[in-house]
Order: C-alpha cells, then sequence, then structure tokens
C-alpha cells in the first residue's frame, strides 16, 4: 500500500485552531515554572511568618509543659489551654499555605493562562495501556525531560556549592554564638539558601518555557489545505451555508451509498457502525473508505451490501476505528493498514473459493493490529 500523502504542516496554527486546542486541555505549560513559583512562595512565606508560628507555637508548648497536676487532670483546662495555643499558630499556618497556593495558582497559569476541559478530563482506553506508556517513557519528550532532569540536577548542585563556600565561615561561627540568637542566625541563613535555590530553577525555567511554547505550536502547526479548509467553514452567510451543508450532505450520503455495491467489504461492530472499502489491486495505493454510517445509516449500509453481494466482516474495534479516523472517498490510515491487510485478505480468499479455486479461508482474527491511539 502506498504511503497516502497528507500534506506537509508548515503554517502556524489559526486562531480557531489555537481555541479549539485550548478546549481540549492542549495548552503550553511548564512544570519547572510552576516548581519555581512553589519554592520560592514557601520560601517567602517562611520569611514573612515564621517567626509568628515559631512563636505561637513556642507559647504553646511552654504552656502545656508549665501545667501543675490540678489542670493536667481538668479535662475543661486542657482543652482551653489547647484552643488558645491553637488560636495562635492558626493565622500564621493559614497565611503561609494561602501565601504557597497563590505562588502555585500563578507559576501554573503565567504561561498557558486558565484553562478547564471536559475533554482532556475524559478517560480513554490508550491512556491505561502499558505499551502506549512504554512508548512515552522512550519518546522525545521523555529524552527532553531526562535531559531537563540532568540539568537540573547540576544547577543546583552548583548554587548549593556556591552558597555553602561563600557562608562557609558564618556557618563555623554559629558555634560561637550565643544562644537563641545562633538559633535565629541558622534559620535565617538557612531560608535565604532555600530562596536563592528556588530561584536557581530560574535558569531551567529561562529554558523550559520557551521551548514548551514552541512544542506546543509545533504539535498544531496545519497544512495549506487546512488553512484553506478551515476559511471556507468559518467565512460566509451561517444560514446560507447551513443550507449549502444540508444539500451537500444529502447528495454525499446519496453519492455514498451508490458506492456500497462497488465495494469490496463492509466491515460492522455489528450494531451501531458499518463502513464500505475499496482495493484496486490493480492500480495499488491504500484502501478507500467509500461509505460509513452509525445507527440508522449503518444499517442501510449493510442492507445494500446484502442486496448486492458485497460480503460483511464483523470487527468492533476496526470498524470504530475507520469511522473516527477516515473520511469518505479517503485512503485509510497508514496506522491501519494491518489490520485492513487481513480483512482483504480474508475477502479476495473467500472470493477465490467461491469460484472452487482454492479452499475455504480461516475467518478473520477477533484481535486486529490496531495502536492504542486509533482505538475508540
Amino acid at each position: 500500500m502506498a504511503e497516502s500523502d497528507s500534506g506537509e504542516k508548515t503554517e502556524e496554527p489559526t486562531a480557531k485552531k489555537l481555541n479549539d486546542a485550548r478546549k481540549k486541555g492542549q495548552i503550553a505549560r511548564s512544570k519547572d515554572l510552576g516548581t519555581m513559583f512553589v519554592l520560592v512562595g514557601s520560601a517567602f512565606a517562611l520569611m514573612v511568618m515564621g517567626s509568628t508560628l515559631v512563636q505561637g507555637l513556642s507559647s504553646m508548648m511552654k504552656r502545656l509543659f508549665s501545667l501543675s497536676r490540678r489542670e493536667a487532670m481538668d479535662v475543661h483546662t486542657v482543652v482551653n489551654v489547647i484552643s488558645s495555643g491553637v488560636s495562635n499558630v492558626i493565622f500564621p499556618m493559614l497565611a503561609i499555605f494561602f501565601i504557597i497556593m497563590f505562588a502555585a495558582f500563578i507559576g501554573n497559569t503565567m504561561l498557558g493562562g486558565m484553562a478547564f476541559s471536559w475533554e482532556a478530563m475524559a478517560p480513554k482506553a490508550s491512556r491505561l495501556s502499558p505499551f502506549a506508556g512504554f512508548k512515552r517513557m522512550f519518546g522525545v519528550q521523555a529524552l527532553v525531560e531526562l535531559l531537563k532532569s540532568i540539568l537540573k540536577f547540576f544547577v543546583v548542585f552548583i548554587v548549593a556549592f556556591l552558597l555553602l563556600n561563600g557562608l562557609f565561615e558564618q556557618i563555623l561561627g554559629l558555634s560561637l554564638e550565643a544562644t537563641p540568637i545562633n538559633f535565629d542566625h541558622a534559620v535565617s541563613m538557612l531560608l535565604w539558601m532555600f530562596l536563592v535555590l528556588g530561584l536557581s530553577i530560574g535558569i531551567i525555567v529561562a529554558i523550559d518555557a520557551p521551548y514548551q511554547v514552541w512544542n506546543h505550536t509545533r504539535q498544531l502547526k496545519m497544512t495549506k489545505q487546512e488553512v484553506k479548509d478551515e476559511f471556507k467553514n468559518t467565512e460566509g452567510n451561517p444560514e446560507i451555508k447551513g443550507r449549502i451543508k444540508q444539500t451537500q450532505y444529502e447528495m454525499s450520503q446519496r453519492r455514498m451509498m451508490s458506492e456500497v455495491p462497488n465495494s469490496d467489504v463492509v466491515i460492522t461492530n455489528p450494531t451501531h457502525y458499518s463502513v464500505a472499502l475499496k482495493y484496486d489491486a490493480n492500480i495499488g495505493g491504500a484502501p478507500q473508505l467509500v461509505a460509513k454510517g452509525i445507527d440508522e445509516m449503518a444499517m442501510h449500509i449493510r442492507t445494500i451490501a446484502k442486496e448486492n453481494g458485497v460480503e460483511i466482516v464483523q470487527s468492533a474495534a476496526l470498524a470504530r476505528s475507520l469511522y473516527y479516523t477516515s473520511e469518505v472517498d479517503q485512503d485509510i490510515p497508514e496506522e491501519l493498514y494491518a489490520a485492513v491487510a487481513q480483512v482483504l485478505a480474508f475477502i479476495f480468499q473467500l472470493n477465490e473459493h467461491k469460484k472452487g479455486k482454492s479452499k475455504k479461508p480461516i475467518p478473520v482474527a477477533k484481535t486486529l493490529p490496531i495502536p492504542d491511539e486509533f482505538k475508540y
């Protein structure tokens, strides 16, 4: 079967293409940008509210450890002491929580903005496939993530080394300071080191964010024909377009049904889907889908096929895949060549058997080689 020429995707995605992709949840995202904001936000929150939280915890612990025997045995007193202590720490804890949440929100929406898509949340069988997951593990994107992880390790390692080297004398001097000043100094240094390490991820973000935008745009690029088709579909009077589309649809349905008797096989699921395929072995090329339909249209296709002696083969998975991935009068996707080839081979052998030239062929296998991304 010859490889179908679908055109090279050289055109930038249109506004409609980008909007449709956003509705599906396909937007540019940088995980490292979100990670950096969370780390920096956490460091900032601890710097601002950390002392208040420590004072509240210290006050609560001092009061709890100073309870007399009589107070410790009085449930009402213990509850009051704990409630008073919790009230001292609840505000700084909530403040820290909301600062981190705000930083995470900004970091994860800064690049691609907000997007909520039910379609992106919908379950898909290919996502549960171990084979598909294995392919993702060894794909180009996995290689990019590996390189980013290695780069992050070296960046954080070098920054941490420089920080420790620069603060080495101050760290040694902590043992000479009085308590609790040395503890405050140590915590202050740790928070500043935490902040600088978080900001160091910005080096990775400076590379990753432009790459994610470029990769997202590359994936949505269109062929010249797709741009022309989109322009045709979005321009013109909506009412006139509707009538024209309805007329074209009816004409295409009649023409499609007239091609069913000339098809080689009709593949069904067997109750809801029907697709008719035609393959000219003398000309070569790929099999073409000449008709397809669901429910009543599917029954009509099967009726015409039976009346004209066209063989009907039941294969639920293949019928659905062809229906959703192939258009009428166009070649089927090359990913389905192997599965369709088995069906056509069976049909050709069956025709030879009916002529008495060969023995009866083995029925088509129940499980055909259909890629996970083509399963519906």
